[in-house]
């Protein structure tokens, strides 16, 4: 492994952290639709566990509805059934033809406390780019001595590697001031 190929390695890692941080915080309810919300949803369908959206199209009908219209009307039920599972804190409407979520305005209370998971979510994320530093950190200190680098070498190296990790923890930190400014926007 070179040195390239090290930092090359771990910028993918921190990408691959925030991308799932960025994930996670768009399956986080802020009182408006948004139809994110529905990716964990799988259905059983004809016996296959298939993503909800691959099998029905969801629209946002005003900023606090979500409509469900499956593409085959006759497992309405199954998709009911997978909504109630995935425990969306949203009870499914049906009215034989589609399905209507209808997402409540957030109370105070419950928009700091999902605020405060916002926070914990984005803290996880800057603590997993961290042990990605540290990894690049010992594999920079295995090639020190397998190819005996010059301590100039390594040093820029080391710059380096702290260099992406600030990067990728502000990126953090700005992902997570804008889903807790979501959240608490009325």
């Amino acid at each position: 492994m070179s040195i390239d190929e090290l930092l090359l390695n771990g910028e993918e890692k921190m990408e691959k952290a925030v991308n799932a941080l960025k994930k996670e915080y768009a399956g986080i309810r802020t009182g408006r639709a948004n139809p994110l919300i529905l990716d964990k949803v799988v259905v059983d369908y004809y016996g296959v566990p298939t993503p909800l959206r691959q099998i029905s199209q969801v629209s946002v009908q005003d900023g606090q509805t979500l409509v469900i219209s499956p593409y085959d009307k006759s497992i309405l039920k199954e998709i009911e059934k997978a909504m109630i599972k995935a425990e969306l804190g949203i009870t499914p409407n049906s009215d034989g033809m589609v399905i209507r979520l209808t997402f409540p305005p957030l109370t105070e209370d419950r928009r700091k406390e999902i605020s405060k998971d916002v926070k914990k979510i984005g803290e996880e994320a800057k603590v997993a780019v961290r042990n990605i530093r540290r990894d690049m950190t010992d594999d920079l200190k295995k090639l020190e001595k397998s190819e005996n680098l010059p301590e100039d070498t390594v040093k820029d190296t080391q710059d380096e590697i702290q260099k992406l990790t600030d990067k990728y923890i502000k990126i953090v930190d700005e992902n997570a001031a804008e889903k807790e400014k979501e959240v608490m926007t009325v």
